[in-house]
């Protein structure tokens, strides 16, 4: 039967590597259990139904992957989308977290119509890399914010906006001892290296009584608070439009940059530089958007740490399936996830905008029409505490001085019409 679903043998794969991969897969990611329920808990939401939304969304999400593309790459709700959801969306602009979901769900539903109509690529290749790059890189410095923000070490002051936090505390000392320790690990090629400096750093808290220890194994909690809770006929104001744009641009280039990379390192590129089976991953990663949704968490997507388990040897969707399952198993830890501090999760935060970041090395600095709306983009993220924000300035930038510099072969309809659309956002005073 897994022969027939999986084509193992016409991948050159067997079912014990495949989960050997799957395990692999899932401890590089797990960390998610921890970090989606303290983001996300922020808006109000009950911790213990978001801990079992996200559990569930991560295992149909990669469940679909793996039975309609075939595919080995796990999903689970994403890093970024998660603190513009809850940052931005809610905290900032004051939109209640249901509101937010109905946002997220109309955006996985656009998502899903481009997908089927095709119109993906279009989009896609109307971006310019620099601006993804650039995207990927303002999301990164926005999670690093937060990241410092939650461990306590950049603290607000009146004069300079920011501030050095109390280093004689524990948490902050323990935040930055989690990032060194995670860093050290994966430089070591350690398999989880994330997930143990979580847990490290929340056994060191629970051994010197800064963090009460609420038990490791349970029932799972109700997921009835977040269960179909979502606003969709709040999501379909006006000043959400942005909101809708940035979760569905931000999810579509994640996903593309995902698949092309985990399936460039698996083998399973045309000789063309096609992705076969591309249309199904993507219907795969939009459907279990909004099935998250209607779970109750954040934007759902592909996950590049998928790629750990390529490298252990996953070339099927069963590696995938396998993620699924360990998934639905990490149900019965929401004790442990409870209990885990938010300084211990921030050097996860920490980390994963180290590697986000790290696209900028991919820019050409030499070329001052790319470098300044590459720099604009990055910045306007955390600094506005706005990915969409990020987004609009980063269009705009490059429209307009792409134009003043006389180089319009640089420009196509796509930019224009979207640049101008931000314009009459911010001329309306429309908030994001």
């Amino acid at each position: 039967m897994l022969e027939k679903l999986f084509q193992l043998k016409a991948h050159n794969t067997n079912v014990r590597t495949e989960i050997l991969a799957g395990v692999t897969t899932f401890l590089t990611m797990a960390y998610i259990l921890f970090v989606n329920p303290a983001i996300l808990g922020e808006t109000g939401m009950d911790k213990g139904a978001i801990f079992v939304a996200t559990c569930l969304a991560a295992a149909i999400g990669s469940a679909l992957m793996g039975l309609i593309a075939n595919y080995p790459i796990a999903l689970a709700p994403g890093m970024g989308l998660n603190a513009f959801f809850t940052y931005t969306v809610v905290l900032h602009m004051g939109h209640t977290w249901q509101v937010a979901l109905g946002a997220v769900f109309i955006s996985a539903t656009l998502f899903f119509l481009l997908s089927i109509f095709r119109i993906r690529e279009w989009i896609v290749n109307s971006i310019p890399l620099p601006l993804r790059s650039a995207i990927a890189a303002g999301i990164g410095l926005f999670l690093a914010l937060i990241a410092l923000k939650e461990a306590g070490l950049v603290v607000d002051n009146p004069a300079t906006l920011v501030g050095l936090g109390d280093l004689h505390s524990p948490g902050p000392l323990l935040a930055v001892l989690g990032f060194f320790l995670i860093v050290a690990l994966e430089a070591r090629r350690v398999t989880g290296a994330v997930m143990i400096g979580i847990l490290v750093v929340t056994a060191i808290a629970i051994g010197l009584g800064v963090t009460p220890f609420g038990g490791i194994v349970s029932m799972p909690p109700s997921l009835a608070p977040t269960f179909l809770e979502l606003d969709i006929m709040g999501a379909l104001d006006v000043g959400m439009i942005s909101v809708i744009f940035a979760f569905l641009f931000v999810d579509l280039f994640d996903n593309t940059g995902t698949l092309i990379g985990v399936a460039k390192r698996a083998g399973l590129m045309s000789k063309d530089g096609h992705l076969p089976k591309m249309g199904r991953a993507l219907i795969a990663d939009s459907a279990a958007a909004m099935g998250g949704s209607l779970l109750g968490t954040s934007t759902t997507t592909s996950y590049i740490e998928s790629a750990s388990g390529v490298a252990a040897g996953g070339r099927t969707g069963l590696t995938a399936i396998v993620v699924a399952g360990l998934f639905l198993l990490a149900l019965f830890f929401a004790p442990l996830a409870g209990t885990v501090p938010a300084f211990a999760t921030a050097p996860a935060l920490l980390f994963v905008a180290v590697l986000m970041t790290s696209g900028l090395a991919e820019i050409d600095w030499d070329d001052i029409t790319v470098a300044a709306p590459v720099v604009i983009t990055a910045l306007a993220m955390p600094l506005t505490f706005s990915i969409a924000n990020g987004i609009a300035f980063g269009f705009i930038a490059w429209v307009v001085i792409k134009a003043l510099a006389g180089r319009f072969k640089e420009l196509n309809p796509a930019l224009v019409v979207l640049a101008a659309i931000f314009i009459a956002k911010f001329a309306f005073g429309v908030n994001a």
